[in-house]
């Protein structure tokens, strides 16, 4: 499906991606103003950039603290790209534009679908409409329950608090505004055992990266689990896991050392938040090597498609163990949930995989060489950029323009994701005329 613009005959995708990029160019100028930063100063172009490519593509990695840094106005205009990059751009805007009163065209409906990763067309309007009201109950609703813990340490600020990191929590954006209270890139360390600020933070997280579809299927069905698609019952179950084992792991490893209370909220929070928020009540450069390989891990899966999260998702996850264990099973057709994968699902499962561990492999590679910094630390660095997650060990301010670009370049790629960009780059598939012999090749 595409459209034509300016004359020129665009496909959904990339249309997705000028979207993108448009956000982040108009971010980046409007944070060099004087006006943003709170000296009333001129911040550099290539500050201002790595910024809005985070804030856009919802990551969390920052060069400037954002508290101590911007502006009131810096600090909004930060906000609005988090809430544009979370629902996506060009779902943004096609939403407003088929809200207009015009009956949406074709190719508005096809951007909507492609946006937010719709099955089909029909009805894709209607579940925008959903989505929107969703989004601004829920950011609503978790600015309510943030407010009493901010208000009751800060004051009246603390509504500004509030709103700011439940829309940073729900998009999984991982930007905070503490570091000018609890120290520069703090994150929410000084609230590790506050449980009016870590639940209600998980709880945001993880709703946020359930996926659009899945809240779809919430909504209309309930808690009648059987009933719900096959895509939703996937992300519920694979969600669950990967919050459950990697806290258990956490509860009885990292932080034993801790009294019960805080020793269960640390590893709930650091479970849940490379999945892909990028808050952190713990200092991640004083985990565990262990501990440290199991968020990399958490950070390339990230959430569910059609979210505000990165990573491979979920769903590629579920359906690469489920080829494995039909292939130690010797089946040819792997199953969930006592339905049948398609080939093509699992071709794309496959190209995300090798193209994340590629490009996160590299880009560690380069970085380390670069900065002559440990290769261990750089990947948590890259596996970070691409799963659009936040987390870091504390290099990424002091990191060099080169090393910088990469980490643009992966967050970029994270949020937009290798299948859209692939789809941009060759927007017609081309005819099979044929098919080559078949020849035979042995794995394993």
């Amino acid at each position: 499906m595409s459209g034509r613009i300016f004359g020129k005959k665009w496909s959904s995708f990339q249309i997705i991606i000028m979207g993108f990029l448009a956000a982040i160019f108009i971010g980046a100028l409007l944070l060099t103003l004087p006006a943003a930063s709170r000296a009333g100063r001129w911040t550099p172009f290539y500050d201002t950039l790595f910024t809005a490519v985070s804030a856009v593509c919802v990551t969390g990695l920052v060069v400037r603290d954002t508290a101590s840094h911007w502006s009131g106005f810096g600090q909004g205009v930060i906000l609005l790209l988090i809430q544009l990059g979370g629902l996506g751009v060009v779902f943004a805007a096609s939403f407003v534009a088929a809200a207009s009163g015009r009956k949406a065209s074709i190719f508005q409906r096809s951007l909507l679908k492609d946006s937010i990763s719709a099955h089909q067309i029909g009805g894709v309007v209607q579940l925008a409409s959903f989505v929107f009201k969703m989004t601004f109950l829920t950011e609503l609703s978790g600015a309510l329950l943030l407010l009493p813990a901010f208000c009751g340490r800060y004051g009246f600020s603390g509504v500004w608090l509030a709103v700011f990191h439940s829309v940073s929590a729900f998009c999984n954006a991982g930007f905070d505004l503490l570091g000018d209270k609890t120290g520069s890139f703090s994150s929410l360390t000084s609230f590790s055992g506050d449980i009016g600020i870590v639940l209600p933070v998980c709880a945001l997280i993880a709703i946020g990266g359930l996926g659009f579809l899945t809240w779809e299927d919430i909504a209309e069905k309930g808690f009648r689990f059987k009933r719900y698609r096959m895509q939703s019952k996937v992300i519920l179950i694979t969600t669950a896991v990967l919050i459950l084992l990697p806290a258990l792991f956490l509860f009885w490893y990292d932080f034993s050392a801790y009294p019960l209370k805080e020793r269960f909220l640390l590893s709930l929070f650091q479970a849940v938040t490379p999945r892909t928020a990028g808050f952190n009540t713990f200092d991640y450069a004083a985990m565990s090597g262990s501990g440290r390989i199991l968020t990399i891990f958490l950070m390339l899966i990230g959430g569910s498609p059609g979210s505000t999260a990165g990573g491979i998702k979920t769903t590629t996850a579920a359906v690469l163990l489920a080829n494995a264990a039909a292939a130690v099973r010797r089946r040819k057709n792997p199953e969930l949930f006592r339905r049948r994968i398609e080939e093509s699902a699992l071709m794309d499962a496959a190209a995300l995989m090798v193209l994340y561990v590629f490009f996160t492999l590299f880009g560690a590679l380069l970085i380390s060489a670069a900065e002559r910094l440990p290769v261990a630390a750089c990947l948590f660095e890259t596996a970070s950029a691409i799963g659009t997650v936040g987390l870091s060990l504390g290099i990424t301010p002091a990191l060099g323009s080169f090393s910088r670009l990469l980490l643009m370049l992966l967050m970029f790629f994270g949020r937009v994701g290798g299948l859209t960009l692939l789809g941009a780059a060759v927007s017609k598939s081309p005819a099979e005329a044929g098919r080559y012999p078949l020849g035979k090749i042995n794995v394993g």
